[in-house]
C-alpha cells in the first residue's frame, strides 16, 4: 500500500485540489440532512418559525411576558421592540436582526412565552387574572408555571413557543401559510444549490482522479518498459516473459484502478465519517452509542474478512502469471501442438491453470460476499434502533421528528464511509501486491552497465577471447572455460559443436548480453566492459538463432539497424542475403507488410530478411548464430559467397550446426562441453580433430565428404 501512496507524490498538486474538493463535497453532503430536519421541524411543524423571538407581537402578550421577567430583562426587551401602528391591533415590532441580539432575546423570552401559553390554556385562571392578583399569589403562580416549563423537553418548549407566535400573527392578521411557503421554498432552494455544488465537486474529483491515475499508469508503463529494455539476459532469465507482460499490463491496471478509488472514495470516506460523527454529537439525540456499536461491528468484520482473504489475494497475481505463461506457450507453439496432435493435452494443461486461478478468485469473492449483507444488516439495524429509541425521545418531548431523521441520515453517512473503505479494501491487497511486483522490475539493478570513463575502440573489429570462462547466475558449474582465440577483420571465424556445448553462450558475450565471469573479451584491444553498450553494439550486426521480425514492412525491418540507409543500400543488402527474389515476387515489393513476429513469411525468408537487416547496418563485426539453418543448400552456398565478397573488411563470426555452412571459414573453433577441442580449417580439423571428424561423419556420407573436398579445392583455386 505504501508504494501506491509513493506513486501519488508525482501528482501532489492534483491530490491537494482533490482533497480540497472532497472537503467541500463532504460539507455539502453533511449540510443537507440538517436542512431536511429544518423543513420537517420548522417548515412543517412550526410554519417556518425559526426561533422564539417574534418579529411582531400584540401589546397584551408583550405586557404579559413582562410578568415573568426581571427589571433588567424588561429593559432589554423594551430596547429591541418598538410600538407599531401598522396593524388593527396594538402591537410591538422587533427593531433588530443582529444574530447576537436575537440569541439574547431568545434566552429571555422563550420560557415566559411558554408560561403565558400555559396560563392561557388553563381553566383555573387567565393571564389578566394573574396580573391583578396580589404580588405574593402572582409570584407563586409564576414560579409554579416556570418550574413546569423548565422540566419540559426542548421539543415541547419549541412547539409551545411556535404556537404562541402563530397565535400572535393570526391576531395581527398576518398570513402564516404564506410565511410557511416562503420558508419552505427558500430552504428548498438552498438545498438545491448545495446539491448542485456537491455535484460539481464530484464531477471535478472524478475528472482529476481519472487523469491522475492515467498519468501514473502511463509513467509506470514507461518506467517498466525502460527497465525491461535495459535488461541483460541475466535479468531476463530472472523474470519470465509471461510475468513481465502481466506486470506491464494487468498489474499496472490494478494500481491505476485503485488510485482512482483512493482519490475518489478512500480519501472521501474519512472526511465524511468524521464530519458525520461531529454532526451526530451536535444533535439533540443522545444516541451516539448506537453509532459506536455499529462502527465496532464493521471494524471487526473488516479485520476478519481481510485476514482470511489477504493470502489468497497475493496468490491471485501469481496464478494470473501462470495462466498467461501457459496461454503464451500454447499460442506460440500452436503449429507443433497440431503436428503432434497434443491439443487435448494442452487444453487440460490450460484448464488446470485456469481452474486454479478461478478457484482462488471464487474463494476471495465468496469471502467478500459476506461483506455487503452484513453491512446492510448493520445499516438497517442502526435505522431500527434509532427509530425505536428516537420514538421514545419524541414521546418524552426531548427529540423532534426532523432531528431523528437527520440523525438517521448522519448515521447512514458514517456507515457508508466505512462501507466505501471496505469495498476498496477488496481491491487494495491485490493492488498492493501488484505495486510490489511493478517496483521489483523498476528497481532491478542491471548487471551490465556502462563504465564511468568509457573507452572507444579503433573501429577495426578485431575480436579477442582471452582465457574466458562464464557461469550462469545461480549456477555452480561453468558453461564455457578457458576460451582463447582471435577473430580477425576480413576473415570468417566459424564455431561448431554439439547441442548444448556453449556456442550461443560464447557469442552472446561479444555484444554483452552477458558479461564474462573471468578473463577478458576485447575489441581492438579494448575490453568490452570498458566501452559503452551503445558504442559496442553499433559495431555489431547480430543475427540471432531465432530470427525476429517486427510488425511493419520489409523496408522498415531492413532499416531497423540503419535508418539512414539509402534505397540502393537496402536493395544491395537484400541481394546479398538472397532475399531479392521473393521480395520482387510480392506485389508491393519492399513495402509489403510484415506481421508481428514475421508470421506471414516462411522460416527461410525470415532468416534471409534478418541477415539482410544486419548487412544493411554495415557493421564491423558480423555475428551469425546458426542463422542459415532454414536455408536450402544452394541458397546457403550463394549467400555465403555473396557475404564473403561484400564483407572483406569486417570480422565474420558464424555459429553453425552444418558442416557445409562453415567449410570455407578461415578458422573453425570446435567447442566440446564448454571448452575448445580444436582450432583450424576444415581440412586440418577433418584430418587431426576427432570431435570435428565425428560431427562431419554424423552429417555427411563418404560421397558427400569427397564432393565437399572437391568443392573446397575449386574454391581455393578461384581465390588464388
Amino acid at each position: 500500500m505504501l508504494k501506491i501512496f509513493k506513486y501519488l507524490k508525482q501528482e501532489w498538486l492534483s491530490v491537494l485540489i482533490i482533497f480540497g474538493l472532497l472537503i467541500l463535497q463532504a460539507t455539502c453532503d453533511l449540510a443537507l440532512p440538517q436542512y431536511t430536519s429544518n423543513i420537517v421541524d420548522i417548515g412543517i411543524s412550526k410554519y417556518g418559525i425559526e426561533n422564539a423571538v417574534p418579529d411582531t407581537i400584540t401589546t397584551d402578550t408583550f405586557n404579559s411576558i413582562k410578568l415573568f421577567l426581571t427589571d433588567d430583562q424588561i429593559n432589554t426587551l423594551d430596547k429591541f421592540y418598538n410600538e407599531s401602528s401598522e396593524y388593527n391591533v396594538a402591537a410591538y415590532t422587533l427593531n433588530t436582526q443582529n444574530e447576537a441580539d436575537i440569541n439574547l432575546l431568545n434566552d429571555i423570552i422563550q420560557t415566559p412565552m411558554v408560561a403565558v401559553y400555559m396560563i392561557g390554556s388553563s381553566d383555573q385562571y387567565s393571564i389578566d387574572q394573574v396580573a391583578m392578583m396580589p404580588f405574593e399569589a402572582r409570584e407563586q403562580i409564576i414560579t409554579d408555571v416556570t418550574e413546569k416549563v423548565s422540566i419540559m423537553g426542548n421539543t415541547a418548549i419549541d412547539t409551545a413557543t411556535a404556537k404562541v407566535i402563530i397565535s400572535e400573527k393570526e391576531k395581527l392578521g398576518i398570513d402564516i401559510n404564506k410565511q410557511q411557503t416562503s420558508y419552505m421554498l427558500a430552504t428548498g432552494a438552498k438545498m438545491l444549490g448545495i446539491a448542485l455544488a456537491a455535484m460539481v465537486c464530484t464531477i471535478f474529483v472524478c475528472l482529476l482522479a481519472s487523469k491522475s491515475a492515467a498519468r501514473i499508469g502511463m509513467n509506470l508503463r514507461v518506467n517498466v518498459f525502460r527497465s525491461v529494455v535495459g535488461f541483460s539476459n541475466t535479468e531476463m532469465d530472472q523474470y519470465s516473459t509471461a510475468s513481465l507482460i502481466t506486470r506491464s499490463t494487468n498489474d499496472i491496471q490494478q494500481v491505476q484502478m485503485v488510485i482512482v478509488m483512493l482519490l475518489r472514495m478512500v480519501f472521501y470516506a474519512p472526511i465524511l465519517g468524521i464530519g458525520g460523527v461531529i454532526k451526530v454529537l451536535h444533535t439533540e439525540a443522545s444516541m451516539a452509542w448506537i453509532i459506536a456499536t455499529a462502527v465496532g461491528v464493521i471494524m471487526v468484520m473488516i479485520v476478519v474478512l481481510l485476514t482470511v482473504a489477504m493470502p489468497k489475494f497475493k496468490l491471485v497475481q501469481i496464478l494470473v502469471d501462470k495462466v498467461n505463461l501457459v496461454a503464451r506457450e500454447i499460442l506460440t507453439g500452436l503449429p507443433v501442438i497440431r503436428a503432434f496432435s497434443r491439443e487435448k493435452h494442452e487444453e487440460k494443461r490450460f484448464d488446470l491453470a485456469n481452474k486454479e486461478l478461478t478457484k482462488t478468485q471464487l474463494f476471495t469473492n465468496r469471502v467478500m460476499t459476506f461483506m455487503m449483507p452484513i453491512m446492510m444488516f448493520v445499516m438497517n439495524g442502526v435505522a431500527v434502533m434509532i427509530v425505536w429509541f428516537g420514538g421514545k425521545g419524541i414521546d418524552a418531548g426531548t427529540l423532534q421528528v426532523g432531528d431523528m431523521m437527520a440523525f438517521i441520515t448522519y448515521s447512514m453517512q458514517i456507515i457508508i464511509s466505512f462501507l466505501m473503505i471496505t469495498m476498496v479494501s477488496i481491491m487494495l491487497p491485490r493492488a498492493g501486491v501488484a505495486a510490489v511486483r511493478i517496483d521489483e522490475v523498476i528497481n532491478t539493478k542491471g548487471t551490465i552497465f556502462d563504465p564511468i570513463n568509457p573507452k572507444k575502440s579503433e573501429g577495426k573489429g578485431l575480436v579477442q577471447f582471452n582465457d574466458i570462462s562464464f557461469t550462469y547466475p545461480k549456477a555452480t558449474d561453468s558453461v564455457i572455460e578457458h576460451i582463447n582465440f582471435t577473430a580477425k577483420p576480413g576473415e570468417t571465424t566459424a564455431i561448431i559443436g554439439s547441442t548444448g556445448s556453449g556456442k550461443s553462450t560464447l557469442i552472446n558475450l561479444i555484444p554483452r548480453l552477458y558479461d564474462v565471469t573471468s578473463g577478458s573479451l576485447t575489441i581492438d584491444g579494448v575490453d568490452v566492459r570498458e566501452m559503452t553498450q551503445h558504442d559496442l553494439r553499433e559495431m555489431i550486426g547480430y543475427v540471432p538463432q531465432k530470427a525476429v521480425l517486427f510488425s511493419g514492412t520489409i523496408d522498415s525491418n531492413l532499416r531497423f539497424g540503419n535508418q539512414e540507409a539509402t534505397v540502393e543500400e537496402v536493395s544491395n543488402a537484400a541481394n546479398i542475403a538472397q532475399a531479392t527474389e521473393f521480395i520482387n515476387d510480392k506485389e508491393e515489393k519492399y513495402e509489403s507488410p510484415i506481421s508481428q513476429g514475421g508470421t506471414n513469411v516462411s522460416g527461410g525468408q525470415k532468416q534471409r530478411l534478418s541477415i539482410a537487416r544486419a548487412i544493411a547496418k554495415k557493421p564491423k563485426i558480423f555475428i551469425f548464430d546458426d542463422s542459415f539453418s532454414a536455408l536450402d543448400y544452394s541458397t546457403d552456398v550463394a549467400l555465403r559467397k555473396a557475404l564473403k565478397d561484400n564483407t572483406s573488411d569486417s570480422t565474420v563470426i558464424i555459429v553453425a550446426q552444418r558442416i557445409s555452412t562453415i567449410l570455407h571459414a578461415d578458422q573453425i573453433i570446435v567447442i566440446d562441453e564448454g571448452q575448445i577441442a580444436g582450432i583450424g580449417t576444415h581440412k586440418e580439423l577433418l584430418k587431426d580433430n576427432e570431435v570435428y571428424r565425428q560431427i562431419a561423419m554424423s552429417q555427411l556420407s563418404e560421397a558427400d565428404m569427397n564432393a565437399i573436398a572437391d568443392e573446397q579445392k575449386s574454391f581455393e583455386s578461384k581465390e588464388v
